[in-house]
């Protein structure tokens, strides 16, 4: 994702060849960012056109070998993009909202990363300390 591609009105930014089964190439989605993910965006450097300036590849290794140390077994990188879903659908977003943020574009593929119950809406990491906020973030 580059500086560029962030639209700081619309909290929004482009994805670039954004994953899709159906789609090879020039895929490119807009979508919106959480709170908590646009508390982070303004506090990188700009050193890079891109956001995060990181090799996939590299997060990835370092994202394996973190579990490994600290004996999580059995997480995968794209667990986070399960539970980050599983949560907004927990905070009471409805599909549309979660869609816009996550990049999906039908109700069948998004599905699949929720597990709806009949709960009352409750956001579970309200208190986490480590939970960016507008405040925090600048």
């Amino acid at each position: 994702m580059r500086w560029s591609d962030l639209d700081k009105r619309t909290q929004s930014i482009i994805v670039p060849e954004i994953k899709h089964p159906s789609h090879r190439m020039g895929n490119h989605r807009r979508v919106y960012l959480t709170d908590e993910a646009w508390a982070i965006t303004p506090r990188q450097p700009e050193t890079d056109e891109r956001i995060f300036p990181f090799n996939s590849k590299s997060i990835s290794t370092r994202f394996t070998e973190w579990c490994k140390f600290l004996g999580v077994e059995d997480l995968h990188f794209n667990d986070l993009r399960h539970e980050c879903i599983s949560w907004l659908f927990e905070r009471g977003w409805d599909i549309p909202r979660v869609a816009g943020v996550s990049g999906h574009t039908t109700w069948s593929s998004l599905q699949r990363y929720t597990h709806l119950s009949q709960h009352e809406h409750h956001d579970k990491y309200e208190d986490w300390f480590w939970r960016p906020t507008k405040k925090s973030g600048g």
